[in-house]
Order: structure tokens, then C-alpha cells, then sequence
């Protein structure tokens, strides 16, 4: 009979494979990382193309121009002397403008509360049916009286009652155009996009009495300047990180800089040299954006209902004006009518280094997966860690090794017409009893959340101890299940928004290597093992409340300068207005894991 090597059946019991994990985890942080960083250089990025022929992009001649400036500088007099004056008024007298021109006009009021705000106004809509369309189809024009910054857009609601007079004129329309002013930038285009769609929360926001078919994109127009302009900042992001067909952003960027000779921007990098810093940075801030997932603008508003969305914002001092912005308008919009189907063919997951270069998902998203699989290594090493049992006595001298050899306990094992003899540690099996521990337990408010999280693990470690007692091997099961899981939601979230996921994961590393017990303890005497491990403690302590959501929270808003009560407001907002789930991804996956990480560094007893 032949015989089986025994160091084949003993490899799962390896006291080198143990090492292994940890190093093969960093491993995958580092390859992931790296991943990352490389995407910006050519060989690995794409310059942007349109994939959907039928638009077109900048074969139109545009006519806005001439007599429209006349037009336009008679309603932008209107807008400014409104100043001032009841929002009411401003919106009766915008709805006027709008039956003059011959539109059928509605208006629709709207209240919410959040954080203990109330954000209550009133926008005002007309249509235009298209005189070769069948209203089943229809593009919106968006302008809010105060854009994200609050500052007053009185150039942006001029244009837009301008280009609805302009394009009154026209009989080549195949699609309804709505024209849309809001009195701000976040709650008058969700409540509008909400009770387009019957989702709206009645009586708070009232239904639309006047709508067309299904909305096929939209264009917002941002120009709060009173003088000409530089360049044009295209803001595409929307709702959790979702995006625009990158069809609709890259016939906006080839109109704009194409056909009209416009610069382009985006995630305010007004200077682009196309350098790789520069893209590493655009990406970065597109990265921060979408991780977020808050309003950038009141295009994000639509995106979570399949709406492809952008805001066209003038900025800087230059020679451009408004005419210029408004042929952009009128040959986006030419292009948009060209559309037979939906936006389809392009792109919905990618990520912009430059306005004319990008990555799809299928080239960053295995950076994502590398991080989530880091977690999931350490996870099935704390598993198999887990399962062995302890040395009953310690590792025999070089004088004793002869006499306990004799002493050794084996098994004879045979498989398939072969035999092993295995000594019995080694194929020892211990049950894992699982133990679970029970994890739940404005500024000021805030600041005292934040010491409470910093504070608690230290708490409640002694607190198990006295009346829980879990051993070695039900922390080391606890971790285990915390990192499985972790990876696995990372994993999945990589393919919704994979910004959140990699941003989440990198915050998570520490809880990789942090607690994790040394796969051989004996090699130290117990005052030696003492003091290394309350060494080990202490730093882990402070390394692993660095992580801390909370402290990651307010670290981030002191280094940009942002009040930590305006994320927090805006948390607010988003999660009661607009659906936004990052704070679920925070307390639901990251704070748990955390958590559990902080107990184990804090070790029971």
C-alpha cells in the first residue's frame, strides 16, 4: 500500500500558512491602491467618444443670437428688479413671461422638513408640445432662482425664458420641452421630479397638473455672473454616486469646446493642464463627490429615476457671453431631439480624469474588489485560527524532543489505497461556539457622540468579561464573521458606487492586521508576551480611533474647512429629500465593523 506523505495531509495545520494571509492581505491593499493610481496615465484611461450616432453633436447650425440679445437683456432687467420682493411675486410674475410667449403654464408648492429645518417654496413649469411629437416623449431646461451657492441665478432664469421664446419659433421639435424655474437648488427639483414621477409625499408637495411623457434629459443652466465668462463647469454628479449616460456629458463637451470654442471644466479644476496630477486630482474629487453621494446640483435630482442630467455653469471673467451659452443650450438640445430611444449606449459607471478622458468600470472596478478581498483573506485566517486548539503543553527542549517522541499520540489514515500516519494535533478539530456580542448600545451633540465612540470599546470590553467571558476562540470567531461581512458588503457595494466602497475600504485596513493574535504566542516567555501585547494594545487603541467614523468625519470637514454641522445638515436633507443612503453604508456596515475591531484590540480580559 502506497503511503501518503504526511506533510501533505498536515499542511492545513502549518504553522507557515498561518503567516501567510497577513502579508498576502497587504498585498491586495497595495496591488489595489496602485490599481488606482495608474488609471490616470494613457495607457490605461480612454479618450471620450459618442457611441450613440444619432446625436450628432454640433452638426446644427445655431441661430440664437441677433434680436435674442435684446430679448434677453429685457427679462434679465426683469429678473433684477424682482430682487427683493416675495417669492410668490417672483414666481407669478416668471409664469406671465411664460404665457406670453404662448406656453401653457403651471406652478406646484412644496414643504419639507429636515434636521429641523423647514425648506418650503414654489416652482413654476411651462410646456412646449412638440409640433411633430406625439407627447410621449419630452426634455427638460432647468434654471433655479438661487444655485447651490445661493447666490441669485438672474442670467440663468433670463436665458432660460429667453430660449423658451426662441424656441416657441421653431416647428422641428419631435419632443415636448419643459421649461422649469425652481426657487432652489435641492428641494424645488426633488419635489418636481418627485410628483412628475407620483412619488411625491402629498399634502406636503403638491401634484403636477401639467406633464408630458417620459423625460428623456435634461439640461440645467447656472449663471449667476453679471459680466461675460470664461468657461463652462459641467457638474454630472448625481443622488448615492449615480451618474449620467457618459454620452449625454460628452456631446455637451464636444459642443461646448467644439462647435462654440468654450472651454470645459469639471470638479472645479479651473486650470486643467491635462497633466497626471491633475487627473489623479479630478478623479479624486470625482471620487469624494460620488462617495458622498449628496446633491451636487438640481440635475442630481433626476438621475435616480433614469433621467441622464447635467448643469452647464458659467464661470470666470472672459469674452463669452450669454448668447454663446445659449447656442450651447440650442445645440444640445438639437442633439437630444435626434434621440429615437433612451440614452443606452455609453457608458453609466466611469470615472472623468479630464473633460475628454475617462475609465469605465471594467478598469476600476478590480481595485475595489482588491480591497474587499483583503477582508475576506484575514476573515478565512481567523476562521481556521479559530478551529485550533490549544497547545496542551510547551514545545519539548532538544534534551526531551527523544523521549517525547515516543510519547507522540497517532492516527493511521487511509484514502483511496493509501495510508499516512498522522500524529493527532494535527488533525485535531475544535467546535467553534460562536459568541456574539451585542454591539448597539448639531455639534455639541456631535463632539459628545464622537468621545462616546472613542470611549465605548474600553467600556464595554470589561464589562464582557464580567459577565460574558467569551473565550480566545469566540473573539477570534467574532472578527472573523465582522471582516467576512465587511468584505462582502464592500464587494457588492464596489458595483453600485464603487467611490463609496474603495473610500470605505481604505478608512477599513487597519481592521485587517489590528487585534489580530500572533500564530505563535510561545515564542515568547509570559512577561515577555505581557508586555508586548499590552505595548501592541495601546498603540492599536489609538491607531484603530483614527478610524472612527466620527473622527474620520471631523478630520475630513477641519481639512477642507467645512462645518461639520452643515454635513451633518446635509445628511439630514439627503436622507429625508432625496434617498441618500450613504449614512446606511456608514453605521450599517463601516461603525459596526469598527466596533467590533475596537473590542477586539481591547481585549475582553
Amino acid at each position: 500500500m502506497a503511503t501518503i506523505s504526511p506533510s501533505l495531509l498536515a499542511l492545513r495545520r502549518d504553522p507557515r500558512l498561518l503567516k501567510v494571509p497577513p502579508y498576502l492581505s497587504a498585498l491586495c491593499i497595495v496591488v489595489g491602491v496602485v490599481w488606482l493610481l495608474l488609471l490616470p496615465l494613457n495607457e490605461y484611461s480612454r479618450q471620450t467618444y459618442i457611441s450613440e450616432n444619432a446625436l450628432l453633436p454640433g452638426q446644427v447650425h445655431t441661430y440664437f443670437g441677433g434680436s435674442e440679445q435684446s430679448i434677453f437683456n429685457a427679462f434679465k432687467y426683469e429678473m433684477q428688479g424682482l430682487a427683493g420682493k416675495p417669492q410668490n411675486e417672483i414666481t407669478t410674475k416668471i409664469g406671465d413671461i411664460f404665457r406670453e410667449s404662448g406656453l401653457k403654464v403651471a406652478r406646484q408648492k412644496y414643504e419639507y422638513r429636515a434636521a429641523g429645518n423647514e425648506y418650503r417654496g414654489e416652482n413654476v413649469y411651462a410646456m412646449l408640445h412638440a409640433p411633430r411629437g406625439d407627447a410621449t416623449e419630452a426634455v427638460v431646461l432647468v434654471a433655479a432662482y438661487r444655485n447651490m451657492e445661493g447666490e441669485i441665478n438672474n442670467s440663468g432664469v433670463a436665458l432660460v425664458l429667453t430660449l423658451a421664446r426662441y424656441f416657441k419659433r421653431w416647428s422641428l421639435w419631435s419632443k415636448d420641452i419643459i421649461f422649469l424655474i425652481t426657487e432652489d437648488s435641492k428641494a424645488g427639483p426633488q419635489a418636481w421630479v418627485d410628483a412628475y414621477h407620483d412619488a411625491h409625499s402629498s399634502p406636503a408637495v403638491d401634484s403636477l397638473p401639467l406633464k408630458s411623457g417620459a423625460l428623456q434629459g435634461v439640461v440645467v443652466v447656472d449663471n449667476p455672473l453679471d459680466h461675460r465668462f470664461e468657461s463652462l463647469h459641467i457638474s454630472y454628479d448625481g443622488i448615492n454616486g449615480q451618474l449620467p449616460n457618459l454620452d449625454l456629458f460628452n456631446t455637451a463637451v464636444a459642443i461646448a469646446s467644439g462647435q462654440m470654442g468654450i472651454g470645459v471644466s469639471l470638479q472645479r479644476m479651473w486650470n486643467h493642464k491635462d497633466t497626471y496630477a491633475e487627473r489623479l486630482r479630478t478623479m479624486l474629487r470625482g471620487m469624494a463627490s460620488q462617495g458622498l453621494g449628496h446633491s451636487s446640483g438640481p440635475h442630481s435630482s433626476f438621475i435616480p429615476y433614469h433621467v441622464d442630467a447635467i448643469t452647464l455653469r458659467a464661470v470666470g471673467t472672459g469674452w463669452q457671453d450669454e448668447m454663446a451659452m445659449g447656442r450651447v443650450v440650442e445645440s444640445t438640445f438639437r442633439s437630444l431631439n435626434n434621440l429615437l430611444e433612451h440614452f443606452h449606449q455609453s457608458f453609466f459607471f466611469y470615472l472623468l480624469m479630464q473633460a475628454n478622458r475617462f475609465v469605465s468600470i471594467g478598469t476600476y472596478l478590480p481595485s475595489a474588489m482588491l480591497m474587499a478581498v483583503n477582508f475576506s483573506i484575514m476573515a478565512i485566517s481567523l476562521w481556521i485560527q479559530s478551529g485550533k486548539p490549544p497547545p496542551s503543553k510547551p514545545p519539548p527542549s532538544e534534551d526531551n524532543k527523544k523521549n517525547d517522541a515516543a510519547d507522540v499520540d497517532v492516527d493511521i489514515v487511509k484514502q483511496d489505497g493509501l495510508m499516512a500516519i498522522i500524529p493527532k494535533k494535527d488533525l485535531a478539530i475544535v467546535e467553534r461556539q460562536l459568541f456574539l456580542p451585542v454591539s448597539f448600545m448639531l455639534f455639541p451633540s456631535f463632539i459628545i457622540f464622537t468621545f462616546a465612540n472613542v470611549v465605548l470599546p474600553p467600556l464595554v470590553a470589561p464589562l464582557l468579561t464580567i459577565y460574558v467571558s467569551p473565550s480566545s476562540q469566540a473573539r477570534l470567531l467574532v472578527k472573523c464573521f465582522s471582516l467576512l461581512l465587511l468584505g462582502m458588503f464592500l464587494a457588492t457595494l464596489s458595483t453600485l458606487n464603487f467611490s463609496l466602497a474603495f473610500l470605505i475600504g481604505i478608512c477599513c485596513v487597519p481592521l485587517s492586521f489590528l487585534g489580530v493574535p500572533s500564530s505563535d504566542p510561545s515564542s515568547y516567555t509570559k512577561t515577555q508576551r505581557s508586555l508586548v501585547n499590552n505595548v501592541i494594545s495601546a498603540l492599536s487603541t489609538v491607531a484603530i480611533n483614527m478610524i472612527c467614523p466620527p473622527v474620520v468625519l471631523f478630520a475630513v470637514c477641519t481639512y477642507w474647512g467645512i462645518p461639520v454641522e452643515e454635513v451633518l445638515t446635509e445628511a439630514a436633507f439627503g436622507w429625508q429629500v432625496s434617498g441618500l443612503w450613504t449614512q446606511v453604508v456608514v453605521w450599517c456596515v463601516w461603525w459596526p465593523a469598527w466596533l467590533v475591531g475596537s473590542l477586539f484590540v481591547n481585549p475582553f480580559g
